[in-house]
């Protein structure tokens, strides 16, 4: 297996914020042994390192990084620690309702042990545990998650409280708000500061980190050989944690499509967002499809992104990932529509990622057909930084060969709907965002969207959550 070796992603604020004070390591040279590689210094590539190391301390775990620890999507997304709850729908579609209590339970609960984490580890990563804020910012969004609430209490579960109109236009700064619930376990962190925590930990662990290590091809068999531009490692396991970089794998790009967020960052305004009531720290989103997702920084800036949807033919890792024009006037366009009152604010900051989105939003695990000793943990679909403790859990239990509740879950080996090949891909999925984007544009705007603009949308992938 060849990987294409793809250039470094502009940098978010995240990452400007966080890398003065990091010093890469260096990168892989000459040959070497390991019992378990893996491909990617994200979270979940770091997360599946410091599970490794807790059940084995004397396993030789390596991290081969392309670029920095969390110079992929792991530093530049909105920094939001989301449970499942918001796909409970999603869940009990595939799952016994057992295994999609387990899953959400476990999602839930992933969020705090995040917070422990830092506490314990003292990773100044700002986490903040306010809540987050699912809401509607037109009339046709307003009760969109009514199905969610719905299926929540039929397992027993209530974590989300319906919100006053009053009181969520008052909490989010903005009268454009009209009704919303709120999911009092959620978090927001500085991505990249976290990253740049549990790599530090994990290399005080034992875990080996290469940065600046492209994986240039994978040779399956026992052991794997994976080769670099100045070395090649012999793996008993690898696990790739190579997030909507593993559309280079043919048998993984059917499963998923990298889809483009992109995310703007104003000038500090903390007395303006003081004044306008915007001071609780929640995580807050809207319903549409293409999902605006904001938060306030401990500095007193607006991080407001847009899951914008933009498309690369062939998947293929380039610009639209790193800095799309396109996204970026969408999210700025969404960020003033929001807050009007704000529009002499300066933004600062501006980039786009990859996301990499399955039909439902979930991820999958499994080995690769034929190679039993290499794993991977995709489709995280936008939703990465809480649920990646769960797919560290996963992937080391795969790895080492558990036999537990991790690796025996119903995310693992599960049957997903398969993406289209191109020209179909691309051609199909381009012509499905316009009509997600004239839709959605006509409903913010108070108008009935077009009938064919409704029926092509439904093509679309699902979103960050389950709506009525």
């Amino acid at each position: 297996m060849k990987f294409p070796v793809t250039p470094a992603l502009k940098r978010s604020f995240w990452l400007q914020s966080a890398e003065p004070s990091l010093q890469a390591s260096p990168a892989l040279a000459g040959s070497h042994a390991a019992d378990v590689v893996i491909v990617g210094g994200g979270f979940v590539g770091l997360w599946t390192a410091l599970t490794l190391k807790e059940h084995e301390p004397d396993c030789r775990v390596m991290i081969l990084e392309q670029d920095v620890c969390g110079g992929g999507a792991s530093g530049r997304n909105g920094g939001f620690v989301m449970s499942w709850w918001p796909k409970i729908q999603s869940l009990t579609s595939f799952c016994s309702v057992e295994q999609a209590s387990f899953l959400a339970h476990s999602a839930e609960r992933a969020i705090s042990e995040l917070g422990e984490f830092c506490q314990r580890h003292q990773v100044e990563a700002a986490f903040r545990q306010k809540g987050w804020l699912w809401t509607a910012t037109c009339a046709a969004h307003v009760d969109a998650w009514n199905g969610t609430l719905e299926a929540c209490a039929r397992l027993g579960a209530e974590p989300f409280a319906r919100v006053s109109a009053r009181e969520v236009a008052r909490r989010t700064g903005s009268p454009v708000h009209l009704a919303g619930v709120l999911e009092r376990s959620n978090a927001t962190v500085q991505p990249a500061a976290l990253v740049h925590g549990m790599r530090k930990v994990a290399l005080e662990a034992g875990v080996e980190i290469y940065e600046n290590t492209a994986v240039s091809e994978i040779q399956p068999g026992q052991p794997v050989r994976l080769l670099t531009a100045h070395g090649q490692v012999d793996a008993r396991n690898v696990v790739l944690a190579t997030n909507a970089w593993s559309s280079a794998i043919p048998e993984l790009a059917k499963l998923f499509v990298p889809v483009g967020s992109s995310i703007v960052v104003t000038e500090p305004i903390a007395e303006r967002l003081a004044s306008l009531g915007w001071s609780g720290g929640e995580a807050i989103t809207d319903s549409q499809l293409m999902v605006d997702y904001y938060r306030t920084t401990p500095d007193g800036r607006i991080a407001f992104g847009k899951g914008t949807g933009s498309l690369s033919y062939g998947s293929k890792m380039g610009p639209v990932f790193s800095e799309d024009p396109e996204g970026i006037d969408l999210t700025e366009a969404d960020l003033r529509r929001t807050y009007p009152m704000l529009k002499d604010v300066a933004v600062t900051h501006r980039w786009s990622g990859p996301i990499d989105r399955t039909y439902d939003s979930l991820p999958v695990f499994n080995h690769l057909e034929g190679c039993p000793n290499i794993h991977y943990g995709i489709g995280w679909s936008g939703n990465g930084v809480g649920p990646s403790r769960i797919g560290g859990r996963i992937l080391a239990s795969l790895a080492l060969g558990r036999q537990d509740q991790w690796s025996q879950c119903a995310l693992v080996g599960r049957t997903c709907k398969a993406f289209p090949p191109e020209p179909v891909r691309f051609i199909g999925g381009s012509l499905v965002r316009r009509s997600v984007i004239r839709k959605e544009r006509a409903e913010l705007g108070g108008h009935r969207a077009k009938r064919l603009d409704v029926v092509m949308a439904g093509f679309a992938p699902a979103g960050l959550e389950d709506k009525s």
